[in-house]
């Protein structure tokens, strides 16, 4: 009897604590042609940060807008954080991309090398330079978001 009693409590415990970790996950983002919001982390060795955004901002920024205009990103904000943080959870910059949907978030541009030999004719440079970003780079993250603000 005792053996039962403490089956029945260890299942419901187990089951309470599922159901409770399935509630904590973040909603899921809009249906599947709705806009998706990606967040891009970086962090930069120390004293590197600005080599690193002049490259980014020569190197990929103009490739992003780029595949703005055809429709596949709906926006692009670069921003970084106004004071320090501990070196655990610092980064220097953040990308957000607000894609047209998820589909062509989470897939190759078939478009994209086109665009980069359009944009930099000098391929050799532009291949030394963006190595030159990643070899600077420490860390890099992706989050997507999504917005659960109540409307009103």
């Amino acid at each position: 009897m005792l053996r039962t009693l403490l089956a029945v409590l260890v299942a419901t415990l187990t089951l309470g604590s599922a159901a409770t970790l399935f509630a904590q996950g973040a909603p899921p983002q809009a249906g599947a042609d709705q806009p998706y919001t990606v967040e891009y982390y970086y962090k930069v060795q120390w004293g590197h940060q600005q080599e690193f955004l002049d490259l980014f901002l020569k190197n990929h920024y103009p490739l992003l807008k780029k595949i703005q205009t055809t429709g596949r990103i709906l926006a692009v904000k670069i921003e970084s954080p106004a004071y320090h943080t501990t070196e655990d959870g610092r980064w220097d910059y953040r990308v957000t991309i607000r894609y047209r949907n998820s589909t062509v978030a989470t897939t190759a541009n078939p478009d994209e090398e086109k665009f980069i030999k359009d944009l930099w004719p000098d391929q050799v440079t532009y291949r030394r330079e963006e190595q030159q970003r990643f070899e600077i780079l420490l860390s890099h993250w992706d989050l997507p978001v999504t917005d659960i603000t109540p409307v009103r």
